[in-house]
């Protein structure tokens, strides 16, 4: 039985997981730094610590102080969220040797599917799809010239260690790739303190599909379902939908077996996503497994009724998974549009500052999922984003007709945000349509 629960995470994360305790009857630790001492997830939760200054390796990637902070309160588990430490090695074996349950997969799981290059071997040894690349890390020059020309241009570097789109580069031919390299391990250096990179066939086109999965420590794992996350901005996810235009229930069940497959080959436990490329002729590939909750969970929530994050909660606390495969029904559609305080027309430039007015949008299948309240300072030390704006329908019609009336109801005033560029782009032709990849932005919105 967990009782209480330490949140290492702000923002709408924090909120989410506290609601999710509230209602199975579990008492909550809120973290925070100094600059968060007014945020909503240190209202909510039953009790909150200060855990340092305003900078995340001060606070939110401190991991001594949150250890400490879990002892002090007396919990018994962490939920890391995503970002910050929901997917450090490290941080889940600290947890381990002080007899904290880790609400998440296991170390080894974790190190091994945080390198790329790692989980690439092993998605290879389970006999799962993957993009057609280097064997292992590239580790000089001249072993990337050359295995570049083997693969065949266009290729993608990409940073073993990386995430949030660092780390990565497309190069289209020989003259480029040398410049690349470096300028890719210099960022991944910076970014993640591990420059060691490895390189992929650059899928022309391609859909970026995710299946959520979910294991438990009986051996049993289910997919939920697949999310869209084409629609990106240099490697950001901006807006997400499930099902995938494109799927059919005859390749749902396919891919959806190799999730699972996949996530067995590592012994996964917890909530997870295996993330595929899919190229316009309908072939996939093992992109990287998320070994987290994923941004975007809410979607799959409500296409499937599974609350992800009491399933996580309940998982860790070593109950068995209360479905099986057969139980999990798709219904209906689902859309996500992340919010951002940030100005589109000048480079989506980050806009910290203090909310003046905040109107919500309501009404039958909207949900919001935010940290933020009318009156707030957002401030500048983090990442942008406002909240998710979800919305469902019986059909990928109505989900668009209700996003559109939804944003045309959220009102945020005081900072800039990307409300105005989301409407754009739900009521783009080719967004409507189902026919983009994930270079969408990049050619169709007007900026």
């Amino acid at each position: 039985m967990i009782k209480k629960v330490l949140i290492a995470n702000r923002g709408e994360i924090a909120v989410r997981i506290i609601r999710a305790c509230r209602e199975m009857g579990i008492e909550t630790v809120a973290v925070y730094s100094e600059a968060d001492k007014e945020a909503m997830h240190v209202y909510l939760a039953d009790q909150a610590v200060c855990i340092g200054p305003a900078k995340s390796k001060d606070s939110y990637l401190n991991m001594e102080n949150i250890i400490s902070a879990t002892v002090l309160t007396g919990a018994q588990a962490i939920h890391p969220g995503f970002g910050f430490l929901s997917e450090n090695g490290k941080f889940a074996r600290m947890c381990s040797e002080c007899n904290i349950i880790f609400i998440g997969p296991d170390v080894e799981t974790i190190e091994n599917l945080g390198n790329k290059s790692k989980a690439r071997e092993i998605m290879i040894n389970a006999g799962v799809p993957v993009v057609p690349g280097s064997n292992g890390t590239v580790d000089n020059e001249d072993e990337l010239v050359h295995q570049a020309s083997e693969i065949g241009y266009p290729v993608m570097l990409k940073a073993s260690a990386g995430g949030g789109g660092k780390g990565i580069r497309i190069v289209q031919n020989e003259d480029e790739i040398v410049k690349a390299y470096r300028t890719a391990k210099a960022e991944a250096k910076a970014a993640f303190g591990d420059d060691t990179m490895y390189m992929e066939k650059f899928i022309v086109e391609p859909r970026h599909v995710e299946f959520q999965v979910i294991g438990d420590f009986f051996g049993n794992v289910v997919h939920l379902g697949e999310r869209d996350c084409s629609i990106q901005r240099r490697n950001q996810k901006v807006l997400e939908e499930a099902p995938s235009p494109v799927m059919t229930s005859e390749l749902r069940q396919e891919m959806g077996e190799v999730a699972v497959r996949a996530a067995k080959a590592v012994g996964y436990k917890n909530a997870g996503t295996i993330e595929f490329l899919v190229d316009k002729y309908g072939k996939y590939y093992f992109m990287e497994m998320n070994t987290r909750i994923q941004v975007e969970h809410g979607i799959t929530e409500l296409v499937t009724g599974v609350d992800l994050v009491k399933e996580q909660i309940k998982v860790a606390a070593g109950e068995k998974l209360p479905f099986t495969q057969d139980d999990i029904k798709i219904s209906g559609h689902a859309i996500e549009c992340r919010i951002n305080a940030e100005n589109p027309e000048k480079g989506f430039r980050p806009s910290p500052g203090k909310i003046k007015y905040f109107n919500v949008p309501g009404g039958p299948g909207v949900r919001l999922d935010t940290a933020v309240y009318q009156g707030y300072n957002i401030p500048p030390n983090y990442d942008s984003m406002i909240g998710k704006l979800m919305v469902y329908g019986r059909d990928r019609n109505e989900a668009i007709n209700k996003m559109e009336r939804a944003l045309g109801e959220f009102i945020i005033d005081g900072v800039d945000t990307n409300l105005d560029f989301q409407y754009d782009l739900i009521n783009n032709e080719k967004f409507i349509s189902g026919k983009y990849d994930t270079s969408f932005i990049e050619k169709e919105m007007k900026l």
